[in-house]
Formats: structure tokens, sequence, C-alpha cells
């Protein structure tokens, strides 16, 4: 299907790679690995046309159909979410505009590009998009919002569903992973292991990658190498490989040095000169193998260990925050105790980032209590940490502001270069770097002069698996007190030894480490995350829930309660009909399908000409309205769901 043959490219004097090739067949899925800036991203531009290559081709089947999802940006309008999912070709994105025009456009144009919406599948399109966005955490009333209202994490999600709903030949993923939940990404897992293209990813999150993939891609020293298996697979291959090399190369190193040495003695006696040179011929003709690849070293470092603090950490009692009329926490209390190491885990838009901000002091409570105990200092990250660098400092420069404490420049260097900043790297300023690369610096800010109570949010977005394995190993060593949010379940696994789930404002400890809170709360069933999902996560800027969280009188919340009770009970029961309805609709539609398979098996049906090709033609018909109820019917069921 996709053929890479001998594919160069480097930009100055940086070589990416050098005559790389692969071939992607149908239905295979393959992880694309290798340090940050081995070309993982530049390789992903060539195969979609977006860059050139130096030397070599790409060559694609005929008519294969590629889905691609970017890393970071991807566009949004004034389509809805609902639209924007749906839109899985121009022709589709472009009748939506039609229809959406103002003022609108005239009745024939109108009715013209109805008539087309139909034929391309358009209303089975948008059930689809639907159930896909229903999966990926957006709300019914999120569906008809502006996309361009969403936040940049939001907007993926919605690019993400369209893929989905596109079902390309080719999927193409750039960090699908950096912007879902936990319970997201094991729902979107299950969609991709039940999927029937091919998929190419790109991704840090070695969990994700052990779940979805055949084959893994390495991107090294500027080649490449393809290996068999999951990541986990890949790395005892690649462990055994080298092994393998290193013996077969010091094998070759002795034996060259052997007949070196015979050559040395010898050459000059003439009783063995012509031993020698038959010697000399064969160290000639040798196919010498290259030496062993420097790996990237693994880097051990111990940061600077935080002043000692009392046995209470922090409390929060009966605290209540909200934005504007939506209240994430009404009565909020926890305890955290001297030397925890707490995950928080939850559906986006539950409140973790929330609680973090609130016990770092980010944001004032509205109600209740936080007080910290005797000698405690906080350190919070997150993505708005990167306003306190000095921008036009360098990297190290910012990295040495607290030399005072007794880290040396060789030292910092070292942790610079663990978190992607080496060589010429330290000495760019500050106001030149990514956002990723000052949240990298940021993260190693912090953790040169560590506070004894660390608060990280999403600590591993924008770094490469080494750098992960860095992080992991200071925070194993790392004497203080840890509250994080990470969708990375390898990151959680390593670290976490508490478990805090937070839902719909409420906060529910469990005293064991990841998997312990996967059997204890059956969040690792598909459904469950699922329905967490829908029934607590909120695109950002998508409306607040009203009524129910305002300041009223008793009388006044009974009364709207009752109101509610009853709008919810008259929604079920249309929602039921509509379910049940849907159901007959595919039992009959079912009966129709089997009795004409039963003609079309019968030889009389070709006894008159024309005969068959009509009931052929019925039969296609009545199976793409089986498809499109059967999709009716799914998202009626996840909408009813929501409701019991």
């Amino acid at each position: 299907m996709l053929t890479i043959a001998q594919i160069s490219k480097g930009y100055g004097q940086k070589t990416l790679f050098t005559d790389i090739s692969l071939r992607l067949l149908r239905g295979e899925r393959i992880g694309l690995v290798g340090p940050n800036g081995a070309g993982k991203t530049t390789l992903f531009s060539i195969i979609m046309g977006d860059t050139e290559p130096d030397s070599g081709e790409i060559e694609l089947e005929r008519d294969t159909k590629i889905g691609f999802l970017p890393q970071e940006s991807a566009p949004a309008g004034e389509e809805t979410v609902a639209e924007l999912a749906a839109s899985v070709s121009p022709e589709l994105t472009e009748i939506y505009q039609t229809l959406r025009q103002h003022p609108a456009p005239d009745a024939p144009e109108r009715i013209s590009a109805i008539e087309r919406f139909v034929e391309l599948d358009g209303y089975n399109l948008e059930a689809k998009a639907k159930r896909i966005l229903a999966g990926l955490a957006f709300r019914h009333e999120d569906y008809d919002m502006p996309a361009r209202t969403l936040s940049g994490g939001w907007i993926m999600r919605a690019h993400l569903a369209r893929l989905l709903v596109m079902e390309p030949d080719l999927l193409m993923l750039d960090e699908p992973t950096n912007h879902l939940d936990l319970e997201t990404l094991s729902w979107f897992q299950n969609q991709l292991k039940r999927y029937s293209g091919a998929i190419l990813t790109i991704s840090h999150d070695r969990e994700f990658l052990n779940a979805i993939c055949d084959g893994i891609v390495e991107i090294s020293h500027q080649k490449l190498q393809r290996y068999t298996g999951n990541y986990e697979k890949y790395l005892k291959e690649k462990a055994e490989r080298e092994a393998q090399h290193l013996a077969a190369y010091n094998n070759q190193q002795r034996e060259i040095a052997h007949l070196e040495d015979f050559v040395r003695r010898f050459r000059a006696k003439a009783s063995k000169a012509s031993q020698a040179q038959a010697r000399l011929k064969q160290l000639e003709k040798m196919e010498r193998i290259a030496p062993p690849e420097s790996a990237a070293d693994t880097i051990h470092f111990k940061f600077p260990q935080p002043q000692r603090s009392g046995q209470r950490i922090a409390t929060l009692q009966n605290v209540k925050q909200a934005y504007g009329e939506h209240v994430v926490y009404q009565d909020l209390s926890l305890e955290v105790e001297k030397g925890q190491r707490i995950v928080l885990v939850g559906p986006n838009g539950a409140g973790k980032s929330t609680l973090l901000k609130i016990l770092a002091e980010i944001v004032p409570i509205q109600a209740g209590s936080r007080e910290l105990g005797h000698n405690v200092s906080v350190g919070y990250f997150s993505q708005q940490r990167v306003d306190v660098l000095d921008l036009e400092r360098t990297v190290l420069e910012e990295a040495m502001e607290r030399s005072d404490l007794g880290a040396n420049e060789q030292t910092v260097r070292s942790i610079l270069g663990a978190f992607l900043f080496r060589g010429d790297d330290v000495f760019k300023r500050v106001k030149v770097l990514s956002g990723g690369e000052k949240s990298r610096l940021a993260l190693v800010k912090l953790l040169l002069a560590p506070p004894n109570f660390l608060l990280l949010d999403e600590p591993t977005t924008h770094l490469d698996m080494p750098s992960i394995d860095a992080l992991i190993g200071a925070l194993r060593d790392y004497q203080g007190t840890l509250i994080f949010v990470s969708h990375d379940v390898h990151f959680i696994r390593a670290i976490a030894q508490t478990t805090v789930q937070i839902q719909a404002g409420k906060v529910t400890p469990y005293a064991g480490d990841y998997d312990y809170y996967l059997r204890k709360s059956g969040a690792d069933s598909e459904q469950s995350g699922l329905i967490a999902g829908l029934k607590n996560a909120r695109p950002d800027g998508a409306p607040a829930s009203e009524g129910k969280h305002l300041v009223i009188s008793a009388k006044e919340r009974r009364r709207i309660a009752a109101e509610e009770r009853k709008a919810a009970s008259k929604g079920r029961r249309k929602l039921q009909g509509r379910v049940a309805q849907l159901e007959a609709d595919i039992a009959r539609l079912e009966s129709e399908q089997a009795e004409l398979s039963k003609t079309l098996e019968d030889p009389a049906a070709y006894a008159e000409p024309g005969t068959a090709k009509e009931l052929n033609i019925k039969a296609a018909r009545i199976a793409k309205y089986l498809e499109e109820k059967n999709y009716e019917w799914e998202l009626a069921a996840v909408e009813l769901s929501q409701l019991c």
C-alpha cells in the first residue's frame, strides 16, 4: 500500500536519515519511534507530500485514502463540532458551508446541496460522527457548538473523530494520545484495535504502542530498523540484535587482530611470506562489521532533596470552587500525608487540574478552607509555568538561576541534556524556544530546586521516552510528597502509590496504585469509562449546567428538582420509544434481507432477464438502510444510557 524507497533528508549540516526504505501493507499497525529530532514528524510530512525529500521517492497504491492527525494544531472554523467530525471529504465540507450561508442560499441551490448531501450518505455519516464524538467524551449539547469555540485539545479530539468516521486506508497519527484522558484513551485504543485500515503512529506512550501495534519502526542514527511485535517485544528484540551485533563485531575484531599480527610477524620471513600474503588478501576481502552504534546514554542523576516537612502536608475542608455558574467542587475535603505519591484520575473536565490549582493556591477558593502543614513548601508545574521564565536569558543561565543550591554547571548541563537541551541548545535564548521547550525548561528548574510538596500537571508531554525514564528516575529518588495528573500509563505505574478518582465533583481515594484502582473501581471496563466520560467531561467553552448549582431556597430547589425529574422522565420515555422503533425497523429489514437472500439462491430468479439485477439492487438498498438504522440505534442507545 505504501512504499518508502531510498529516502534521504537533511537540513543544513544536519542529516536526519539516509537511504531509508519501508513497505507498509494493508491492515498493518506500525509504531514509529526514535529520539526527538530523529525525523519522525519530517518523515510523516514527506509521506503526506508537504515536504520534499533530498532523494528517493514515496509510492502509494492507486486510490489509497490517507487520514492524518498532526501533533499540535488543526483548523477549526464556523462549522459545528458534528459538522467537523462528519466532514470526511472536501465536497461534504463545501456542502456544509453552503447550508450555513447567511443569508441562506436560494431554494434551488439549497435543494441541490441537500440532494447531494443525501447522495454522499451525509445523514448516516452525521449519526456515525455523533456516536464517535460521544466515545471521545463530547456531550450531546456540544454537537451544535461552533468548533472554533473549543480549546485546542478538544479541536484535536473533533478531528480525531473525523478520521474515525472517514475510515481511511491509512491512518497516520502524530502523538494522538496527548489530548486524551485515561478513560477516553481506553475507548480510543479499543476503536483502533477494531480498525480495518493500516495505522502508522508516532507516540511516546509505551502502553498505547503495546496495545495497538504489531510492528515497530525505529529511526535512529540516520537509519531505519523494523521490528515485529509491540513495543515490549521491540525492546527485547533490539537488545538481542545489539548483543548479537556486538558479539559478531568483537569476534571479527579478534580475528582481524590475529591476522594482522601474523602478517606483521612473518611478512619479511621468506618461509612464511606466502602465508602472510594470503592472510593480507584475506584481510582486504573481509567484509567489515560496523562498530555498534553508541546508544543514547542512560542518564542517572540525583536532584537536591527538599527540606523536611511535618507529617500533615495539606488539608482541604468543605471547599467550593466554581467558574461562573459551573460548579466544579461543592463540598471537597481531602487530607494529604507526608511521602504520599498520588495520581489524580478521571475524565477531562472532572476537576483534576483545578484540584492541583487549589492546593497550589493558583485559584482562590469560594468557600471552605485550605491549610498547609508545618514547613511545607509548594511547587506547581503546568503549561502556565512557562510565564515565570526570563525570556532574555539563555537556557543554561535560566537553569543555573538556583546555583546557590549547590548544582554546578556540569551537573546542570547533564540534567538539561536529559530533557533534550544538548550541545549548543543550552546557549539559545529562552525567547526563541518553542512552547514545548519552554515547558521542559520550566520542569528542569522545578526539579533542580524541588519543594517538599510537588504538584505536576501532565509532566511527560513533549518528552521522548529516554527523557520520561530520566524523570521517572528522578521522581523515584524524590523524598517529598507528590500529586500529579498524567495520561501516560507507564509513567503512572512507575510513580503512583495512591490513586484518587475525581468524578462529578466527588473525590474517591483508593489506597493502592493504578492497577489496584482499576481492579477495585472497574475502570478498566470500556463501557464504564465511556459513560463516565459522557456524564462528566465537557469541552472548554461548553455551556455550564444551569440551575442546580445556583444559590437558591430549599423550596425552589425542590421545584426545580421535580421539573428536572419530569423532563428527564419524558426524555427517557421518548428515547425508549425511539430505540424500540429502531429495533422494530432493524428486525423488519433483517427479515426482508433474509427473504431476498433465499430468493437470490433460487435458480428460478435468473430465468427472466433483468430480474436478478433488480433483486440485487433491492438487496443493496436494504443493506444500506439496515446500516443506517443500526448507526441510529447505537446513537440513541448511548443517549438513553446517559439518562438511566
